[in-house]
């Protein structure tokens, strides 16, 4: 029987079945990424990586795509935690809309944003139809683009509800009385959020940007139906490169994805680090 004093180990089952999975194969690729078991082990991979410009390329447009992503969900989501958290008409049926696309998967989504704002979709063939541009090839590309629109709408779309509900969980954990404080001593109500409710939710929303910035910035099915063909985003490339008929790649794409952890884990261990 587990004791009371050692907490950890009811834990112990969930926490190896964990380090197997995610610690094995954190092992596997980063050996595979020094060439490990194909008999020719070394740096050729990581050399290959790092003086390619395409890979630079591709890691410059993975983290404009993951700061303006997590900027973006950032402001956002704060923005509607503060009005979800009023009490209003309705505000029931509000928040399960703002929630509900928390369920559509993420692949489902890019899809969604592709018939919406390709110019072949439905925007263009309403404008097209409505006199606003002479066809739909006329409408402004919103993906497959450069600035990557598309790839960071479908991400702002979906992370935005993700960042709100951690921000309304942690204000509902505050309660009013912080705020009541402030106000009591003179603050106005606008004071008192700035100054009092918003250094409170600072570690959270830090901590949720920095989740939502190495998923936007790991992830691969968004960036490869929306995104341009080159440069391609980081996880893209990885991707490319792994399922290359050649193997003599596979390194490379280990080396790419090693990379990307590395990157990753970097960020949040800085962010959740960080004392408020």
């Amino acid at each position: 029987m587990i004791g009371r004093g050692h907490p950890w180990l009811s834990l112990a089952p969930a926490l190896c079945v964990i380090a197997v999975l995610f610690g094995g194969g954190l092992v596997l690729g980063l050996a595979g990424s020094f060439g490990m078991g194909r008999g020719d082990a070394g740096l050729d991979a990581w050399i290959a990586v790092l003086s390619e410009g395409r890979v630079w390329r591709s890691l410059g447009l993975s983290l404009w795509i993951a700061f303006a992503s997590t900027a973006l969900s950032c402001v956002i989501g704060l923005g509607a935690a503060l009005l979800l958290r009023r009490r209003f008409p309705g505000q029931g049926m509000a928040r399960l809309l703002f929630q509900i696309n928390l369920t559509i998967p993420h692949a489902v989504g890019a899809l969604g944003i592709l018939w919406l704002l390709s110019q072949s979709g439905f925007l263009a063939r309403l404008s097209a139809g409505a006199g606003l541009i002479d066809g739909p090839a006329g409408f402004p590309a919103l993906t497959q683009d450069r600035f990557a629109i598309g790839i960071i709408a479908h991400y702002v779309w979906k992370e935005v509800p993700f960042i709100g509900l951690i921000l309304l969980a942690n204000m509902q954990s505050l309660g009013d009385d912080p705020e009541s404080a402030a106000r009591s001593l003179g603050a106005s109500p606008f004071g008192a959020m700035r100054l009092v409710l918003l250094p409170l939710l600072r570690p959270a929303l830090i901590r949720a940007g920095a989740i939502v910035f190495a998923f936007s910035f790991g992830a691969w099915e968004v960036p490869v139906l929306l995104g341009q063909s080159a440069p391609t985003a980081l996880p893209v490339l990885a991707w490319q490169r792994f399922t290359d008929p050649d193997l003599a790649a596979r390194p490379e794409a280990m080396a790419i994805a090693m990379l990307i952890g590395l990157v990753s884990a970097v960020l949040i261990r800085a962010a959740f680090a960080r004392r408020e």
